[in-house]
């Protein structure tokens, strides 16, 4: 067992299980600064793409000792959507895992190509109910957020939408920029400069609250779909077993970059927030997290192939 006291003895490695580049990582980099200060010891970030949804490097953390040493830097999708998707991933997530802490979440939104003629989302499921089979989303990949988001709009609306997966959100974007596809769920970040430029149709913040970048789109709820909301969000999770008070450690020193200004300007910039809280509000958010996306793939029938 560990020296507590002690911890760190060694340098920690952050595990990111998807390809650098894109908002998180600037994130997580800036944490390992802060962190590597905190601790005295180098914090690392390793950048380990791979498998369904991440999963690679979500295994290889699972696998790891549980002395404080390894982490990983995650999104839902290894602990929450891929497990329902999945198998033999190599890891049971709420076996595998303490929860740490979270670290940001931002909402996603709907858009539409300019070509299409609809203005609310009502109006979209008229006309996607009236045009069945004839209207396509995209997504960054299946089984992400943004896939799961599309096939909850079609449960509720009974409309026949194709589901166009691509690898990453680029080329979505190309593709719906392009009239390849006609709609399309992902974060504000993301949409916000086509947006401005009117290259995208903005039909409506997934959330319970509008953007302050964009305060004349309404919400999901506004728009007479509440229960059709979701944010992406980040958190850093531990190999099982990890001894509590490394744990708390970690927790409250990731809580206290999180309440800096720096990091809170930081965030706002692709219209997230921190999200503080202890490893238990962890827990029991994860573990909401996981009903209610399980219950999507269920009810919508998605199944690897």
């Amino acid at each position: 067992m560990p020296v507590i006291g002690s911890y760190p003895t060694r340098p920690i490695t952050i595990i990111v299980p998807f390809p650098p580049g894109g908002n998180s990582d600037i994130v997580v980099r800036s944490l390992a600064d802060r962190l590597s200060l905190v601790f005295g010891q180098p914090v690392i970030v390793e950048n380990r793409p791979g498998g369904a949804a991440g999963t690679v490097g979500a295994k290889a953390v699972a696998n790891a000792a549980p002395d404080g040493h390894t982490l990983l830097f995650t999104p839902a999708a290894p602990l929450v959507t891929a497990p329902a998707i999945y198998k033999n991933l190599g890891y049971e997530p709420f076996k595998s895992f303490a929860p740490v802490a979270t670290i940001f979440s931002t909402p996603q939104m709907l858009v539409v190509s300019p070509a299409l003629p609809v203005e609310s989302m009502e109006q979209l499921a008229s006309y996607t109910k009236a045009n069945p089979g004839r209207i396509s989303f995209a997504s960054p990949g299946f089984g992400t957020q943004p896939h799961l988001l599309g096939e909850m709009f079609k449960l509720i609306t009974g409309a026949n939408i194709v589901h166009v997966p691509y690898k990453g959100a680029p080329p979505a974007v190309t593709d719906l920029l392009a009239g390849q596809v006609q709609m399309y769920f992902d974060t504000v970040a993301l949409f916000l400069p086509y947006i401005q430029a009117g290259k995208l149709k903005a039909l409506a913040v997934a959330d319970d609250m509008r953007s302050a970048q964009l305060p004349a789109v309404p919400t999901t709820t506004e728009s007479g779909f509440p229960t059709l909301q979701a944010t992406f969000w980040a958190g850093i999770v531990a190999p099982i077993g990890t001894p509590a008070k490394i744990v708390d450690k970690l927790n409250s020193s990731i809580n206290e970059f999180l309440r800096s200004p720096e990091v809170e300007a930081s965030l706002a910039k692709f219209n997230a927030k921190p999200k503080i809280g202890s490893p238990q509000d962890f827990a029991k958010f994860w573990r909401t997290e996981t009903e209610k996306w399980t219950n999507v793939i269920k009810s919508a029938g998605i199944k690897a192939d």
